[in-house]
């Protein structure tokens, strides 16, 4: 068996693959009411209670820190709305580093998760907390349980050939906020105090939540598949969703809105922002009979979207045109380019700076326009 040690983030599709393949159908899907089980890219699980379905989702938070509490919360709740679920019920497990951990700063965090819970009408029905030596900073385990009416269950697996590919706001949304977060003091060195502030202001501004995204694109009708880019970026979330639905894609890399701050500091830390952790947009794939209805609804609640691609056979692969050139591969990014600044030492750290900052903060400029399908 190999024994190198595998890189920070999650486990390698190939690997999750095989060892959900190991576990077997049966013990996966033990009782018939699981109706969306484990899989690649699958977001929640969902459970036939009858009359509706209830959704659940688990996801850690361990990039961050600061507003840990409503990163928990929002992170959870937009895998649920990409599934077409209403978020009800939450569980966290907390767990606080030892010798570090104060009754101010345990206060905090139970501040944020009832805020978070407010914003959006969920109830905090129970957890576990705990001090311990297994973790050097604060760490929440959330669980979300929601509500799904049987008509309205979407997956990742539902993308169909043809559907039109759209992604809302922009990326790497998480990535600025993360950065401006954990990085502070390296930032003050070089930008002025409200460029920090507007990117720590990513948390609401534009926002790491994709509900009122998806709610929007379900209203105008015919979508078929939405998908929260988490970990590995909007790279990795078109790889899953192509292999969840046993499509290709085709993706025109110009359409995908980079953000001015996400441009600035991705040239920085010489990060692409393909691959860079991005929850705030959302990928809906959709009939493009829909696809002026879903953009004017969108639009409606404030919420810019553009059209990036198109849902192709999966023969053609998960492609990508950049300025007419192509298609290519679109890169694959082994971790999270989040985590590779985490792991990387100082002197590495601007390696890349000079070989992005041009062409990135060209287009940050850039408004979200709709390409040719």
């Amino acid at each position: 068996m190999n024994a190198k040690p595998l890189p920070t983030g999650k486990l390698p599709a190939p690997l999750l693959r095989r060892l959900l393949a190991g576990i077997g159908k049966s013990a996966r899907n033990r009782d018939p009411r699981v109706v969306v089980g484990p899989g690649i890219g699958l977001d929640a699980a969902a459970i036939d209670l009858g009359d509706r379905y209830l959704v659940a989702k688990t996801d850690p938070i361990t990039f961050v820190a600061d507003e840990i509490g409503a990163y928990a919360l929002t992170i959870n709740a937009n895998d649920l709305a990409t599934m077409g679920a209403v978020p009800r019920w939450f569980l966290a497990t907390l767990l606080l580093p030892a010798r570090a951990t104060t009754p101010a700063k345990a206060s905090r965090i139970f501040a944020q998760l009832a805020a978070s819970c407010r914003n959006l009408k969920v109830s905090l029905c129970g957890g576990h907390t705990e001090i311990t030596g297994a973790v050097t900073r604060p760490v929440i385990v959330g669980c979300l349980l929601g509500e799904c009416p049987k008509n309205r269950l979407l997956t990742t697996a539902g993308a169909r050939i043809g559907d039109a590919i759209l992604l809302t706001k922009g990326i790497p949304i998480e990535a600025v906020s993360i950065l401006a977060r954990e990085r502070t003091a390296e930032l003050r060195k070089r930008y002025p105090p409200r460029f920090i502030a507007r990117c720590r202001r990513y948390l609401t501004e534009p926002g790491l939540s994709v509900v009122h995204d998806a709610q929007a694109a379900l209203a105008a009708g015919g979508v078929h598949a939405m998908h929260d880019p988490t970990e590995g970026g909007v790279s990795a979330a078109l790889y899953e969703l192509a292999e969840a639905s046993g499509v290709g894609v085709r993706v025109e890399e110009r359409a995908i809105r980079i953000l001015p701050e996400g441009a600035t500091l991705c040239a920085d830390f010489g990060l692409n922002p393909l691959g860079a952790i991005a929850s705030g947009a959302l990928l809906i794939c959709a009939d493009p009979d829909y696809e002026e209805t879903i953009f004017r609804r969108l639009a409606q609640a404030g919420i810019a979207a553009a059209r990036i691609g198109t849902v192709v056979p999966a023969k053609q692969g998960v492609r990508m045109v950049t300025d007419g050139r192509g298609p290519r591969s679109i890169p694959r990014f082994v971790v999270d380019e989040i985590a590779r600044v985490f792991s990387r030492k100082p002197h590495k750290l601007h390696r890349d700076r000079e070989r992005l900052a041009k062409r990135l903060r060209a287009r940050s400029s850039r408004v979200p326009r709709r390409p040719e399908a």
